[in-house]
């Protein structure tokens, strides 16, 4: 049978990976298939890194469209990265007939529905495991692994980045920005992280997540979005002495009343097998109500790790072509006329527990006061921690875990906590999940 032909847009990280890959495991990979998988064509702007790279084992050109327009092409492969010109040509390529692959989390978290949408409408597919926590299948698992169940929560650690980041915090009691530094030293940041470390890039990949899972649109929009940047190593510190590791997670619930869709650091406890994820690695943990709590692990980035996820949806494409477009795996896993439009709840309306630290003054009632305010808005409190004053200091740290309460109730509470006089500057606010 005649091999499936690949167009190739980008041979950066993940390009070069996919080239690797192909190249050393195409027996293996064509006995799966069903039939061989080849790079047809190459796209690149650097033309002659590419050739070096690629050498003779396939075309290259530095115009995307030479590709995408190329006849002889079935699957055209989109590792641009971005918002702009990768969707312009995602959707020239559906417009041409081609069937789609992509690393592209920003580009599905954004603009997926309409991309879908233009898909099912020429019948041609577009997959996209690559785009969430790189080597590891979660989007496989999430479509059609675990399609029997009613998904009801989904908490990822889907950067490796702020991973890094936090794990060296914890572990050497460094604040942010050393350990940043570091970390771009190392190859692990970017020279500019934003994406990372304000927490964007986890929230395209729990915006994927959050679709699937429930079967809602791409709503990247409403997510609820918070960084790593103004976190204290002391923080770190407290929270490992209660039993617990801060992580930034990115969060999908389905509640009676709506959709959490939230990325935020988050106190999770120690004896989780998420809360032991250290470095760069990525681990997403899903509960099912047939299955419990699952949990996946591995490479979230790299080149082959990525490459791993972009060839298995060019094997699942290889065995779907003769399949009728109805008879396909639903791009959200839920049937397009099934797809319901849950709203994302506002953050004040979630529920969670929360983590607060406060300066202050060391001295009788100032416990009672708070406490009084917290209990006036709905708010209890699971565990206390208060720090001995240092000789000479008359404030001293105290420490708070609350039971579950609602956002709203707990940002009331702490604006009168602030305005009390015994309490010195902002009050700290961490939420806890603890994923049982």
């Amino acid at each position: 049978m005649k091999p499936i032909q690949v167009g190739l847009l980008g041979i950066g990280t993940v390009g070069g990976g996919v080239f690797t890959v192909l190249e050393r495991n195409q027996d293996e990979i064509q006995r799966r298939a069903g039939r061989g998988i080849r790079i047809h064509t190459v796209a690149d702007l650097n033309v002659e890194k590419a050739k070096e790279l690629i050498k003779d084992h396939a075309l290259v050109v530095n115009d995307a469209r030479a590709v995408i327009n190329n006849p002889e092409i079935d699957i055209v492969v989109e590792l641009i990265g971005g918002y702009g010109i990768a969707k312009d040509l995602v959707l020239e390529a559906i417009a041409a007939g081609k069937h789609v692959v992509t690393a592209n989390k920003a580009l599905i978290a954004v603009h997926g529905n309409e991309i879908f949408k233009a898909a099912h409408e020429k019948g041609v597919m577009v997959a996209f495991e690559a785009a969430v926590a790189g080597g590891i299948p979660i989007i496989k698992a999430l479509r059609e692994g675990l399609t029997a169940n009613r998904i009801e929560w989904i908490a990822g650690i889907i950067n490796g980045t702020t991973n890094f980041i936090l794990s060296e915090m914890r572990d050497k009691g460094l604040d942010f920005a050393t350990v940043l530094k570091e970390a771009q030293r190392l190859g692990y940041a970017e020279a500019d992280p934003t994406f990372d470390i304000e927490g964007v890039d986890a929230a395209h990949k729990a915006t994927i997540m959050s679709a699937i899972a429930f079967g809602i649109p791409m709503q990247f929009e409403k997510a609820h979005v918070e960084g790593i940047t103004k976190l204290d190593a002391i923080d770190i510190k407290y929270a490992e002495q209660l039993g617990y590791r801060i992580k930034l997670l990115g969060i999908a619930k389905k509640t009676t009343t709506g959709v959490e869709l939230r990325v935020h650091p988050t106190l999770i406890p120690t004896k989780r097998l998420i809360a032991n994820v250290e470095g760069a690695m990525n681990a997403v943990q899903v509960f099912g109500d047939a299955v419990g709590t699952t949990l996946y692990y591995g490479k979230g980035a790299g080149s082959e790790p990525t490459a791993s996820a972009v060839i298995a949806d060019l094997v699942d494409i290889a065995r779907l072509l003769s399949a009728d477009p109805k008879n396909r795996v639903p791009y959200l896993a839920f049937q397009r006329d099934s797809v319901r439009d849950t709203p994302v709840l506002p953050m004040g309306e979630i529920t969670t527990s929360y983590y607060l630290r406060m300066r202050v003054a060391d001295q009788a009632g100032v416990l009672a006061d708070i406490t009084k305010i917290l209990a006036s808005h709905g708010v209890s409190i699971d565990a206390l921690l208060q720090k001995e004053a240092d000789e000479g200091e008359s404030q001293t740290d105290l420490v708070a875990l609350t039971h579950e309460t609602k956002e709203k109730n707990m940002l009331a509470a702490i604006d009168e906590i602030q305005n009390l006089k015994t309490v010195d500057g902002e009050v700290v606010k961490i939420r806890l999940e603890n994923l049982s």
